[in-house]
């Protein structure tokens, strides 16, 4: 009987550690996917330094993550090795949830113009992040992705303008994202 009960431990065990790294698998493969496509051209340019700071999400394809999301916030700040350290902030379910915060790096992997990084929410895997859209200003910018299953439309002040917006849905077709997944964020001026 003590045999059988160790056994059963045994299987038990092994059934779940084999199911960790499957799911460890399978969320990685649903929030970074695969990253062939046709390609999505990124910005010319983008000074760091101007880029670092706070970015509302106004608008995005949200990842399972985002879902629900209100009030998110984006932040930026560059790191003595050149790795972007981020800040990303949000309330679960309404204006007073409770707050969710992901600390992930971002890796500048195109130093030339600095328009394309990989984003490391775990080691070791990195998510393609491409800046696409940015104003000359900085006010505003657009986060995509060659598969063009995720995007993020943020800015410095948490709305613009509702030309603004329809304009950079326009640029966003244009790419070949099917717009009508993008749902606006809901932010709220603390």
């Amino acid at each position: 009987m003590k045999h059988h009960k160790i056994m059963k431990l045994i299987k038990k065990y092994l059934l779940h550690s084999m199911k960790v790294p499957f799911l460890f698998l399978m969320l990685y493969l649903t929030i970074f996917g695969c990253t062939s496509g046709p390609p999505i051209h990124t910005v010319d340019s983008v000074d760091l330094e101007r880029f670092m700071g706070d970015w509302y999400v106004i608008a995005n394809i949200p990842t399972f993550i985002e879902k629900d999301a209100y009030n998110a916030v984006e932040s930026y700040r560059l790191a003595e090795d050149g790795t972007v350290e981020t800040t990303f902030s949000y309330n679960k379910g309404a204006f007073d949830g409770p707050l969710k915060v992901y600390r992930p790096r971002g890796f500048i992997q195109d130093t030339q113009s600095n328009a394309v990084w990989g984003m490391q929410f775990f080691w070791p895997f990195k998510a393609e992040y491409r800046i696409i859209y940015l104003t000359e200003d900085y006010s505003q910018t657009v986060i995509g992705r060659t598969q063009r299953d995720y995007v993020w439309i943020m800015a410095r002040k948490p709305e613009i303008p509702e030309d603004d917006y329809h304009q950079i849905l326009d640029f966003l077709k244009a790419q070949g994202y099917d717009i009508t997944q993008v749902q606006k964020v809901p932010q709220q001026a603390k």
